[in-house]
């Protein structure tokens, strides 16, 4: 944390470590919010957030990104404050889009926090999935953010061991207190041994996070070169995570969840609906496809080879 965002962080206070940050989200929920209590996300959102808010007891409220490119508008960050507002979340990079989330929206964000005296917690999974020279920046980081921002994070992502489960949530020692209560009073322990393994990830040189990101970099620009020929609307290039978020073309009358499918069906190529992202209504809720390439190049290539089977001769699917 040092390191990376020049945070001064009491190891033996300030972090609990978890079984992945799924659970370390959740765990942070239960640690922070009453009855009653409304919880900030921002839409399209990883659907599991909404979830442990629900089962903590809190409301979760949507403030909807602005496509194309999912910006942050702040008139309709500040409308969605209330009374009841207890905690915001925000993830960067972001699934589903591959947005990351810019300083000036950053501090947008943080001075909502200050000013309505809000807690954030952030998941920052994808810290290091991160392109075109884009920095990742925490928003612990921003002036008197660090003692109101609980930070969840874990190896799944950075070192490729989705399975392992050893993640972390960091902030401030009375909340990181009441997580580890929480924690071990769930799940108790993460797995020793990868918490041993996870020692040696966290002292990787800084070449491999840059071959990290060069590798992903590269499987990024070839899905994105292939949907785009396909006649898929992919008008943002995803700045992080390992997502595409495309649109089905004005053309194709199926909805999301009958178009994937169909691919399914007709190339053996499994991408996500969207809907499952979104929770408040748009006239284009049913309109994006998530596909993830987080894939050696040979499924990549595979994938790619099944689809361009069903191409016409105008270039595009058969069934767009």
């Amino acid at each position: 944390m040092k390191q990376m965002h020049g945070l001064d962080v009491d190891p033996l206070t300030d972090i609990a470590i978890c079984c992945g940050q799924t659970e370390a989200f959740a765990a942070t929920m239960f640690a922070i919010i009453n009855p009653g209590d409304e919880v900030i996300l921002f839409d399209p959102s990883f659907e599991t957030y909404a979830t442990c808010i629900s089962m903590a007891g809190g409301v979760p409220v949507y403030v909807a990104l602005d496509p194309p490119y999912w910006t942050l508008d702040k008139v309709k960050l500040l409308d969605a404050f209330t009374a009841k507002t207890k905690a915001l979340v925000l993830n960067s990079p972001h699934n589903p889009t591959g947005k990351v989330f810019n300083m000036g929206e950053l501090e947008i964000i943080a001075e909502c926090c200050r000013t309505k005296d809000c807690i954030a917690i952030t998941d920052e999974v994808y810290e290091h999935i991160i392109y075109d020279n884009e920095p990742h920046i925490s928003l612990a980081s921003l002036p008197g953010m660090q003692n109101r921002t609980v930070i969840t994070s874990s190896l799944s992502k950075t070192y490729s061991v989705t399975g392992w489960r050893v993640g972390w949530a960091i902030g401030p020692s009375c909340i990181a207190s009441a997580i580890r209560n929480i924690h071990t009073k769930v799940t108790d322990s993460a797995p020793a041994p990868f918490q041993e393994a996870a020692l040696t990830a966290l002292r990787s040189p800084p070449e491999y996070y840059r071959s990290l990101r060069m590798e992903y970099e590269s499987k990024r620009d070839f899905v994105f070169k292939l949907l785009c020929r396909m006649g898929f609307q992919v008008e943002f290039k995803p700045l992080g995570s390992f997502f595409i978020f495309a649109t089905i073309p004005e053309t194709c009358k199926l909805t999301d969840v009958e178009f994937v499918e169909q691919l399914i069906k007709e190339a053996g190529v499994v991408a996500v609906p969207g809907c499952g992202f979104f929770h408040t209504k748009h006239d284009y809720d049913n309109r994006y496809i998530r596909f993830a390439f987080c894939k050696d190049d040979a499924t990549l290539t595979s994938a790619a080879l099944k689809m361009r089977q069903l191409v016409d001769a105008s270039g595009r699917l058969r069934f767009l």
